[in-house]
């Protein structure tokens, strides 16, 4: 296998200081509808990064799940690795990649936990068996085998069966509150079009554009 035959050339798309919109949330939004009209799969799945007390930083895919002006929200059990590190050090860092489009948006911030109530109303529109799949695996723990999640799962829907699926304790959003956005756009030659949107003490955006 010779990696170093695989080659793309990006010829989809141009992104020039005319097309960028003033607010980065407005220009994700236009990104992420194009995406959506490009009927791209799961155009919601971003990758996490977080930073592990040891120091060794750590990603995963995760789904985006509410997005506005106060940042991008994401749901997780609260004893996961990603929320040990963040309740150590909420600071992240999320990727979206739309490679039919050949795009990529970039996303760094401080992180929080959201409201309970949040939660709970985004917990309740989930279906009943992704409710209860929260009951079941305790994320990120080792388990002796896949007959473990099955005998929990058979527990928890027994006990479920005849009432509503109450909000575990341990589960729930984190919002990433951004401070950058970076918006990539493909192009040949790898000189591709790359602007940071960049928050400031006055919080207010800088645009800046970054060599590829």
């Amino acid at each position: 296998m010779n990696l170093s035959d695989l080659r793309q050339n990006y010829t989809k798309g141009s992104f020039s200081e005319g097309d960028l919109i003033g607010s980065p949330f407005d220009q994700f939004r236009k990104w992420f509808r194009e995406a959506q009209e490009a009927q791209i799969e799961e155009p919601n799945a971003m990758c996490l990064a977080t930073y592990r007390a040891n120091k060794c930083p750590n990603t995963r895919v995760v789904l985006l799940k509410d997005f506005s002006e106060k940042g991008l929200v994401f749901y997780t059990n609260y004893e996961s690795r990603k929320a040990v590190d963040l309740e150590t050090n909420p600071q992240a860092a999320a990727n979206f990649l739309w490679l039919p489009l050949q795009r990529q948006v970039n996303v760094t911030g401080r992180v929080e936990r959201i409201p309970k109530t949040e939660s709970l109303e985004y917990f309740h529109s989930r279906p009943v068996s992704s409710q209860i799949g929260a009951w079941v695996s305790p994320q990120s723990q080792t388990i002796a085998a896949r007959s473990v999640l099955d005998s929990r799962l058979e527990e928890y829907k027994q006990k479920f069966a005849n009432g509503e699926v109450p909000l575990p304790d341990n589960w729930g959003g984190y919002r990433i509150m951004p401070d950058t956005f970076e918006f990539w756009q493909g192009r040949p030659s790898r000189l591709h079009d790359r602007f940071m949107y960049r928050l400031n003490d006055a919080d207010s955006w800088i645009v800046e554009r970054l060599a590829p």
